[in-house]
């Protein structure tokens, strides 16, 4: 049965590389759209079960008091605090995106153990108020080395920010964002003070460790309660649902990825259903004849659906393969918006299951109607 699925298949060779590179495209777009959206859930999938964030209940964009934090590291089940802010600033000009977040050194750099880099540089950055420590991945986009100097004009916070390069991180996980760079909060305020009092002793947010993650909900209610109708209200949540909030922002493109990502697998199942469709119309006098011969409606059924199936499976492995290779060859400029943009073995299972489906589905009903069909009315329809 093998032999003969195989010359079915080669029968028209055209008809099936093109079958085949059809296939091969919708995998390939089905598998870059599934991974632009695991690269927008990356933060996600990163939180930690034992962190929380406590911000500003009216917006993401409201500030909180710096003195907020002594309040909250005094709440029971806290086991540590540290402050942070967005920091928007452009570094040569604004094409040169990465994301910039002006943090507590060392406190909140102690509540992320998944950024991993030597002690050496770690007691050099905290030691310097410039300090400023990057992902390996802007590093290497940048051409950055440790001791240069780095400099952001701001934008929201006014001035000009002259940073030095005293660390360089890799990610502990897959999913550790490696385009950040961190430099020291008392940096920032030090400038505010002077150019932008009001902004002063201002943070974005506070990253809460707690002792357990049964602890969430108790310690976030707490923490809350604390500054209910106060001028700053918080909101307190685990650091998962933060980085959805981020997320949230952008769902409506989320899913319409998703949407156009399942639209090419339809697309592709018609074209190969169609195809299929046309080689059992071409063959029913050979369907006719190997039923008189005694061959039974269920071997019929079983060598369309392996042609099917070979066809997909092509298609779908050599998609598949171009994935990498396209994701490793995009632009830096399209990169940069990514903190992580990887292919998983998930998204290469579901893409390799996709192509199983595909050629099971399309094949089913030309497959039904050879293994139906009587060998008169079939010898007659040749004839």
């Amino acid at each position: 049965m093998l032999k003969l699925t195989l010359r079915n298949v080669l029968r028209h060779p055209l008809r099936a590389g093109l079958t085949v590179l059809g296939m091969a495209l919708a995998i390939l777009a089905f598998a870059l759209l599934r991974t632009m959206v695991e690269a927008w859930y990356a933060g996600v999938d990163a939180s930690s079960p034992v962190r929380l964030v406590t911000r500003n209940a009216v917006s993401l964009m409201a500030n909180l008091p710096l003195a907020y934090e002594a309040k909250i590291r005094a709440v029971p089940g806290v086991t540590g605090v540290g402050h942070a802010y967005w920091f928007e600033g452009v570094y040569i000009d604004k094409k040169h995106f990465f994301p910039q977040f002006t943090i507590s050194f060392p406190g909140y750099l102690d509540l992320i153990p998944e950024l991993l880099f030597p002690e050496d540089q770690r007691l050099a950055l905290i030691q310097d108020r410039q300090g400023a420590l990057v992902g390996r991945k802007l590093a290497a986009r940048f051409g950055w080395k440790i001791g240069d100097s780095i400099i952001l004009q701001g934008t929201y916070f006014p001035g000009e920010y002259k940073l030095n390069l005293r660390g360089i991180y890799k990610g502990r996980d897959p999913s550790t964002d490696e385009t950040m760079l961190l430099f020291h909060w008392e940096y920032l305020n030090e400038q505010m003070k002077k150019l932008a009092p009001d902004r002063a002793d201002k943070v974005g947010w506070f990253l809460v460790q707690i002792a357990s993650p049964d602890l969430a909900p108790e310690v976030s209610a707490k923490i809350d309660a604390l500054f209910k109708n106060s001028l700053a209200e918080t909101l307190t949540e685990t650091e998962k649902a933060f980085n959805l909030g981020f997320v949230a922002m952008t769902e409506a493109i989320l899913v319409a990825i998703q949407a156009v990502s399942w639209l090419v697998i339809g697309v592709i199942l018609l074209v190969l259903a169609n195809t299929m469709a046309m080689s059992a119309r071409e063959r029913l006098g050979e369907y006719a004849v190997m039923k008189a011969m005694g061959f039974r409606p269920r071997f019929l059924t079983l060598v369309i659906m392996g042609e099917s199936l070979v066809l997909a499976l092509m298609g779908g492995v050599l998609g598949l393969a171009l994935t990498p290779l396209l994701v490793w060859s995009f632009p830096s400029s399209v990169m940069q918006y990514f903190g992580v943009f990887n292919v998983t073995a998930e998204t290469l299972l579901v893409g390799l299951g996709l192509s199983l489906a595909v050629g099971v589905l399309a094949a089913a009903l030309p497959a039904y109607r050879a293994s139906r069909v009587g060998i008169a009315a079939a010898l007659r329809r040749v004839g």
